[in-house]
This record gives C-alpha cells, sequence and structure tokens, in this order.
C-alpha cells in the first residue's frame, strides 16, 4: 500500500514537500517514482529512483527544483518540491515497482512498469 500526503495551494515560487508512506514493500529494491497528472494531460514521470541500476530520473522541468529522496527507516519517500510554477499543478501520484519490471539501466520513468500506485495528493499553484 503507498499512501501520499502533503499537497494542498500553494503560491508561485512556494515549496512543498510530498510524502509517500510505504507498507508491504521493502525500498531498497524496488524501482519507486512520483508521477503527476494535470487535467487534460497525460500522466508524466516527475523522479524516480532506479534503486538496482543505482539511477535518479527528473523530468527537465522541474530539474535543479525537486528533490526525490528515500527515508528507509521510515519506508518512506519525499518528493521536496521548491520554486513552485502554475503549471506544476496536477495530483501527484506515487508508485513503485513491486512486479521488478523496471531494468537496471533505463530512466525508470515508464508508467506501465510500475503496478503499486497510492491515490494521489492534489498540488494546487496560484496567486
Amino acid at each position: 500500500q503507498l499512501v501520499e500526503s502533503g499537497g494542498g495551494l500553494v503560491q508561485p515560487g512556494g515549496s512543498l514537500r510530498l510524502s509517500c508512506v510505504v507498507s508491504g514493500f521493502s525500498l531498497d529494491y524496488y524501482a519507486i517514482a512520483w508521477f503527476r497528472q494535470a487535467p487534460w494531460k497525460e500522466r508524466e514521470a516527475v523522479s524516480c529512483f532506479n534503486v538496482s541500476g543505482g539511477r535518479i530520473y527528473y523530468e527537465d522541468s522541474v530539474k535543479g527544483r525537486f528533490t526525490i529522496q528515500r527515508d528507509n527507516a521510515k519506508n518512506t519517500v519525499y518528493l521536496h518540491m521548491n520554486s513552485l510554477k502554475r503549471e506544476t499543478a496536477a495530483v501527484y501520484y506515487c508508485a513503485e515497482d513491486t512486479d521488478d519490471i523496471v531494468d537496471r539501466s533505463s530512466n525508470c520513468a515508464l508508467d506501465y512498469e510500475y503496478t503499486s500506485w497510492g491515490q494521489g495528493t492534489q498540488v494546487a499553484v496560484s496567486s
């Protein structure tokens, strides 16, 4: 089970920290990712850990502003979001590759490779 929290309304330029508590699966082995979906747009990967390949992926528009972090002791993955823009607004989902599909050489950004999903948390950016 994956449970996200931390979404909300923030002004442009503001910050949020999203949390994803994972139960039943380890963060030490499976790829884990944050995706987002804005109205009328396709779901896209924001950031992910390819654990087996030792890679971290960031979508181009969030590089330098967002940071993904794992806390294995708490079985929690965070997405630190800074300098938020209006176009950042979306429902953010946490997902884990619990069927071990993501290849160690991939960038872990393909949503169909993830089989366990949270319910999502809404992020709104407005002044």
